[in-house]
């Protein structure tokens, strides 16, 4: 396949990617709270993004012949910042609610039209502040049991939310007219070269025979559906969308995440989780097709009318 054919499919396939890369992120939270459980924070970023970085740089090794230095500089800047955001994000949810860690992290669904603006200098229109407070608004509702007091847990987790920001504008510099494939493998080796750091760092201690079978299959998930296949997708999704509207696709993630937890961690639903389920629907919708078809049905009507 040519790089045009292969490009144009992508493209067509960027949103329902995005998406499916959010439902698996959905149902990997229960299987990250187990593995974070039974394993250091560190030692399982750096063993689930080395383990991946090996199998997508081994599935894609023929195109490795295009790395140059803009290559590596993407590569180590999206990493980088995912890396600091998947920390932030850990450590916050140690010392907040997982409803308030979810909530606050979805933060960035505001702060990318106007990093995004700051960088590329492309102002946000109002569908993209309209979705993203809507998507906001709705992941508020889902996630929050009434409990909105601040603490160090919940400052941290926004600081999380800052840099999966900044992760999204920097798959949007860097990935125009590269292969995503190596960009993304790229990316995975410098998140893992960072937590191993961490390992360093922090030494936390492994507990005796903690590789269990259980354990074993749980990271073999982490690491071809959420990492090799979830974060994969995202950047094909990224690359062929705008900023804002992939920031308000991608915070699906988080109802997903409820949705997986009722269904498998006895989590219970409310009245306020199916309102906010509503106003994320809007929000994409708005951000997707900014009310287009509204706009088609007053031209029709007033078509008829004429008539």
């Amino acid at each position: 396949m040519n790089q045009p054919q292969e490009g144009g499919t992508l493209a067509r396939l960027a949103t329902p990617l995005i998406i499916l890369a959010t439902i698996i992120w959905g149902s990997s939270f229960v299987v990250m709270k187990s593995s974070v459980e039974l394993l250091p924070t560190f030692y399982l970023l750096a063993i689930r993004f080395t383990a991946a970085a090996a199998v997508l740089s081994l599935a894609f090794w023929r195109r490795w012949k295009v790395v140059d230095k803009q290559y590596l500089a993407g590569g180590t800047v999206m990493g980088f910042c995912l890396f600091v955001a998947y920390a932030f994000q850990t450590f916050g949810l140690e010392r907040t609610t997982s409803g308030k860690n979810a909530f606050l992290t979805a933060v960035y669904c505001v702060i990318v039209p106007f990093l995004y603006w700051a960088i590329a200098r492309r102002r946000p229109d109002k569908f993209n502040i309209l979705a993203a407070v809507l998507c906001v608004a709705g992941i508020g509702l889902v996630s929050l049991n009434g409990d909105l007091s601040v603490n160090t847990g919940d400052l941290l987790t926004l600081v999380g939310g800052f840099f999966f920001a900044a992760h999204i504008v920097a798959v949007a510099r860097y990935a125009e007219g590269r292969d995503i494939f190596i960009l993304t493998a790229l990316q995975f080796a410098s998140f893992a070269l960072f937590s191993w750091i961490g390992v360093l760092i922090t030494r936390p201690v492994l507990p005796a025979g903690v590789f269990t079978p259980g354990l074993l299959g749980s990271l073999a998930y982490l690491v071809i559906a959420a990492s090799c296949g979830a974060l994969l997708f995202q950047n094909i999704g990224q690359k062929y969308t705008v900023p804002a509207t992939a920031a308000v696709l991608l915070s699906l993630e988080a109802p997903f995440g409820v949705v997986f937890s009722i269904l498998f961690a006895e989590e219970r639903p409310t009245p306020a989780m199916f309102v906010g389920f509503a106003l994320i629907f809007v929000a994409v919708v708005c951000s997707e097709t900014k009310f287009s078809f509204l706009h088609k049905k007053r031209h029709v009507a007033q078509k008829k009318e004429e008539i």
